[in-house]
This record gives structure tokens, sequence and C-alpha cells, in this order.
């Protein structure tokens, strides 16, 4: 049931719904993803400008550490070993739209966030939805769904990636293995939810970047070492994104459908989730956060995502359907690095897939405080981060494609509630947009004020 819900959500709905959103706010925007690309680089430097809220680099690492995660790794291998190569082509087509769905949602967060009593914001779709829209109960459904799926789907798919992730050592027994690693992973996890063990986050936070650039770094070198495959690799990606007769003739598994799968759970454009850390961000202007998650999606996929692709076509190791997921992302950097390739995924995997599990705990926890006013019960949340753990531990025992279209089916769900928002709210985005264009061009530092582009609606922060 939930591969068919899958299969029907991407092959008919979201595929128009997410290039044409894509698209619209690409035109509405005038090309912002490549217009303002250069400036976004400047803006994430800038130190935040209240000491109550985090910077504009401190909520683009917190977005971005839930964003890079096991999508980045076995999820482009999923999408190139059922899809084919060209699948490559729709994550990063995926990606370029999408950016510009990022800047008005992210933006749209910035405009509407809320003040907390500390002087900080905290804000999101859920949050913009009941300012905007005035129709609480689709902030309350939007929150719910969030949770489901980012406490639920992804966190089935990041927990199964790990265990999956030691199929290819002498020591795994299909039988316990997966419950052992899932055990002691539920374990870890609930310390650091649970607040007893802040060591272990402080440990990944410098970890993650540091084993992101080495990551990076080997990606580079296996391509490097198989440097004559890299013309036969990228004639490969074009050639099969564009074999219509492949396409059509079964779109349910096309490189079409795989790569807009693969890229929007990789970088998450227009789901909503980015915009719960962008609205965090203490900015003197709206679209300065607005650009700030619009790069956070060219980092993870046209940097992270299009790195592990290289890495794999370029290994010399073909593709089946039997290798999707970490068993071929193994197989290729054994393939050229020996015993030291396979231990080294692994860890990197683990460390990634870790960050990831803490950051969409952090995210389904927002949903859940906009559930209860902010101020949700001690045992509610002790019950809660419970349940969190219970479901690591379950999904490290599930079977491959039932987690993967779980959570395709989740996020798919958020995008759905998300997109039409958007659609409907651009307009307040756009406007400060131009408006930051036009400050930029008098040479000052824009500031933002709700009264300039007559914006009607109340906010926290902008009067």
């Amino acid at each position: 049931m939930i591969n068919s819900l899958s299969d029907l959500l991407y092959s008919h709905i979201l595929i128009v719904l997410l290039l044409g959103a894509g698209i619209f706010f690409t035109i509405k925007t005038k090309f912002v993803q490549i217009r303002m690309f250069i400036e976004s680089l400047r803006v994430v430097a800038q130190p935040g400008s209240d000491k109550n809220g985090l910077s504009s680099f401190q909520a683009l690492m917190v977005s971005t550490a839930s964003r890079v995660g096991t999508g980045n790794i076995a999820g482009i291998s999923t999408a190139i070993c059922l899809g084919g190569s060209g699948a490559v082509f729709w994550m990063w087509l995926t990606a370029l739209l999408g950016s510009a769905s990022a800047f008005i949602e992210s933006t749209l967060a910035q405009i509407y966030k809320h003040k907390a009593k500390d002087g900080s914001s905290y804000g999101g779709p859920a949050y913009y939805i009941q300012a905007a829209l005035k129709r609480r109960w689709i902030g309350i459904l939007f929150a719910v769904v969030l949770i489901l799926t980012y406490m639920g789907g992804f966190n089935l798919v990041a927990s199964f990636n790990i265990a999956d992730s030691f199929r290819v050592y002498s020591f795994f027994n299909p039988k316990w293995t997966p419950i052992i690693v899932g055990a002691i992973l539920a374990v870890v996890f609930a310390l650091a939810i649970f607040g007893g063990s802040k060591k272990i986050s402080q440990i990944t936070e410098v970890l993650v970047p540091v084993m992101g650039i080495f990551y990076l770094a080997v990606s580079l070198f296996i391509i490097l070492k198989h440097y004559q495959l890299v013309p036969a690799m990228f004639a490969s990606i074009f050639n099969n994104a564009f074999d219509v007769q492949a396409i059509f003739g079964g779109f349910a598994g096309s490189c079409v459908m795989h790569g807009i799968k693969r890229g929007l759970f990789s970088n998450e454009a227009g789901v909503g989730s980015a915009p719960n850390a962008a609205a965090s961000a203490a900015v003197s202007h709206p679209v300065k956060q607005g650009l700030v998650q619009m790069l956070s999606v060219f980092i993870d996929t046209m940097l992270i995502c299009s790195a592990t692709a290289f890495m794999l076509l370029c290994s010399g190791v073909e593709p089946t359907s039997k290798l999707a997921g970490m068993p071929w992302v193994q197989a290729a950097a054994s393939n050229s690095l020996g015993n030291f390739g396979t231990i080294f995924i692994t860890i990197a995997l683990c460390l990634f897939a870790f960050t990831t599990l803490i950051g969409n705990f952090y995210y389904a926890e927002m949903g859940l405080k906009f559930l209860c006013g902010r101020k949700p019960p001690k045992a509610l949340i002790n019950t809660f981060r419970v349940i969190a753990a219970v479901i690591v531990l379950a999904g490290a025992t599930m079977e491959f494609s039932i987690v993967w279209n779980t959570a395709d089916v989740l996020m798919g769900l958020m995008a759905l509630i998300n997109l039409p928002v958007i659609l409907i709210l651009c307009k307040p985005a756009i406007q400060a947009m131009n408006d930051y264009t036009k400050q930029k061009k008098a040479g000052k530092d824009p500031v933002f004020k709700a009264a300039d582009i007559q914006l009607k609606d109340k906010t926290d922060f902008w009067n």
C-alpha cells in the first residue's frame, strides 16, 4: 500500500507541483538562485544582528545538519541503482528549481517569525500559515505531518541505513545484527535527546564538518583515480536523462521519478523543514535568511550529492538493483581504497546519520510545541522522546523499500501542504526581495520594515 501511494504521489501529483512551483518562483524572483548567488555567500558570513538569536551561518548549519545525511550517500546510490544514471540530472534540476522555493519559504518564515520571552525568535510553516492564512487547522495539520515525517519517516531511514552499512562485514547476522545496532543507536539517541549527554552533540558538531570535508576529499580522490571514466560518466548522465522511451515506458521506476524523489529527500526544498531553522536567525532583513537557505540547497545537492554520484559512477563498479543503498557505496569505496574505503564509508554514514537523527527530532519537537502553545507538559515531552527512540530501534530492523517509501510518502504530504501555501503567500516574500534589492542599489545594508511593503498582517519583529 505504501509503495503504491509513493508511486502515485511522485508519478502524477508531486512532479507537477514541485517542478511547477520551482519554475513559477524562479520566474517571479527573476532567477534569484543565480542572480543573487554571490550575495548569498556574502550574507552567510555576516554576524547575527541580535545576540539572543542565531547568526545566519548558525541557522544554515542547523538546517544543513538535518539535510546532510543518509540521503546524500545511500539515497544517491538508491536513485542510480533503481532509476539509472539519468536520475542525477533530474536531482540537479530539482535542486536548481527548488532553491527558489527554499528562498520563498525561508523568507516567509522570517517575515512571520514570533518573539520568545528571552528575545530570540521561532517560527516556520505552521506559524506563517496561522498568521497569514488565518487557518490554524492547516497549521495543525502541517505540524502533525512534520512530526510524522521527521520523527517517523526520516528517522526510520537514517536508522535503517546505519544498520544496513554493517551488511558487508563477516560478523553480520541478518537476524540479530540489525536489532543490536538498532538497540545501541536507540540508547545513544535517547541519551542525546533527553539532555543527559550533551557531550555527544558537541563531539558530533565538530566531527561532522570535518567528516564532510574528508568525505568530499575521498570522493575526489576516487574520481581522480578513475579520471578516464569522467567523460563517459557525463555522457551517461545526460543520455539517460533524456531517454524518452525508457522514461515513459515505465515512469514509476524511471530516472525522472527517482531523481526527483532523492533530490527532494536530500535537499528538502519546498518541503517546509528548513524554515523552522531559518526563523530562529537574527537578521536585519528576512531576505538575508532566504538567501542563506537557498545556499543550503546548493551545498547539499550540487556539492555533496554530486560528489557521491561522481564517486559511484567513476568507481568501476556497475550499479544493480541488489546493490541499491549502502552496498554499492561501500563496494565503490572498497574497489578504489580496499578495506579502508568500506570502513570509512561506514563511519561517515554513522556520523552523518546520527546528527540527522538529532536534527530531525528537534524539527519534530518544534511541531509538538506549535500544537501545545509552546509549552508541552513534561510528561508529554518525555513520552514523545521515548517513542522517538523506539522508532529508531524499529527502523534498523525494517525492510528496504518500506522504509524509503514511508519517508517519501510522508515527505510528499508535507510538500503537498507547504507548496500550495507558499504559492498563495509568496507576494510578501517577493516584495521583500524587491525592497532588499532597492536598498542594496542605494548602497545600504538592508533593514526591513513591514510598512515598506505595505504588509497588513501583524508581525512580532518588523514594526
